[in-house]
């Protein structure tokens, strides 16, 4: 039964971060308006929160290695508090740059350590399972946590966005001080000895397989609602819809991920991308048959996000039998390169509409899909773990 309690928290604490970290994109609008700046400028929250993120994660996580885990994640859930509930009081841009730039610095050594807690929590045959709803836990939040932030936004204010957050943040800090493992085993060691681990070329091919699949990811969905409005051509009132549908099936490709990560992990991943890849190419010539492009879109949220558990699960096998001193670490490579993905993706889109047309950037998706196939198949000779399936 705590097993259970443990695993719906877990998932919670995904949902909990998500919705911070996502929601200022539903709320941007409301923000500019209020602090009379351009969404352009307001656009560098997004980025300098991936990029705080991708920075902070690696180093929170190793230096907090010489602590208790159970300890260090409560203090990392106050000083998350902390930085929600000043975002929520911010006033001009320069204090909502520093909220952001606060909690971003914290929240993905929660995600990774709570990553490593429910790896010695579960059954070793639900591992995978568990692992995948984690990470849905993301998807979830940009199903409900957006929409109702984005709705209690217009309603209200986006202050009260926010507030909802801080709650929810006082309601997951009771229940982990509850339930969260205080026995999980830890080796001791010096920041140096940690990062040994960034050497391993399979892991070096993990990481950059997880980059070029997030970078393809972003190389559409930056640009995802004129997408759906001026080149599929649907109405207004369909956009909400469509992307709720979007987050469903982000959802089903981390439980799918899940599936996967259970019979063979990254072993089986190389035909979705190369299919993945295959979808990107004929994303531009299938954009004006709006319900054929629908179609292709939900098969590549599915594509994109079927690969955390597997990925994650190796990890965090390399780390258990190789690596013993650097599993915190190895726990945070799923969050830390999907960021520095998310950013590149980003940026790489938003060069290529400068000359180019917005339908062809599937095309520039395709070339970061046929690299994460090219090196997925790397990873599939370095790695021999999972291979019994």
């Amino acid at each position: 039964m705590k097993y259970r309690l443990q695993a719906i928290l877990f998932v919670f604490v995904a949902f909990m971060l998500g919705c911070n970290e996502y929601m200022i994109v539903g709320v941007l609008p409301d923000i500019a308006h209020q602090y009379h700046d351009s969404l352009s400028k307001l656009g560098l929250l997004v980025t300098v929160f991936a990029l705080v993120y991708a920075v902070c994660t690696p180093l929170i996580t190793s230096l907090a290695n010489r602590w208790k885990r159970h300890r260090v994640l409560l203090v990392l859930m106050v000083i998350f508090f902390i930085g929600n509930t000043w975002t929520a009081l911010a006033t001009n841009f320069t204090s909502m740059l520093l909220s952001r730039i606060l909690t971003a610095s914290v929240a993905g050594a929660i995600i990774s350590l709570v990553l490593v807690m429910a790896s010695f929590v579960a059954p070793r045959e639900k591992r995978a399972s568990l692992v995948s709803w984690v990470f849905a836990g993301f998807s979830i939040a940009s199903v409900v946590g957006i929409p109702i932030g984005t709705m209690i936004s217009h309603s209200l204010t986006w202050h009260d966005s926010f507030w909802m957050i801080t709650g929810l943040t006082i309601i997951v800090f009771a229940l982990l001080v509850w339930l969260v493992p205080r026995d999980t085993p830890q080796v001791k060691s010096a920041l140096n000895k940690q990062f040994v681990l960034l050497k391993d070329v399979r892991v070096l091919l993990g990481v950059c397989f997880i980059v070029c699949v997030c970078a393809a990811d972003y190389s559409i969905y930056t640009y995802i609602r004129p997408l759906i409005t001026d080149g599929m051509g649907f109405d207004y009132s369909w956009l909400n819809w469509l992307l709720f549908g979007m987050g469903i099936f982000f959802i089903v490709g981390n439980k799918f991920g899940g599936y996967l990560a259970d019979r063979g992990g990254v072993h089986k991943l190389w035909p979705i991308y190369t299919a993945m890849t295959v979808f990107y190419m004929a994303f531009a010539s299938v954009l004006s048959l709006k319900w054929v492009a629908i179609v292709l879109v939900a098969l590549l949220c599915i594509a994109f996000s079927c690969y955390g558990a597997s990925t994650q699960l190796m990890f965090l096998d390399i780390a258990e039998k190789e690596y013993p001193q650097s599993l915190d670490l190895a726990s945070s490579l799923n969050s830390i390169f999907a960021n520095i993905g998310i950013s590149l993706g980003s940026f790489t889109a938003s060069q290529a509409v400068g000359f180019t047309a917005i339908k062809n950037l599937g095309y520039v998706g395709a070339v970061y899909g046929a690299l994460a196939t090219i090196l997925i198949l790397f990873l599939h000779r370095q790695y021999r773990g999972m291979k019994e399936y």
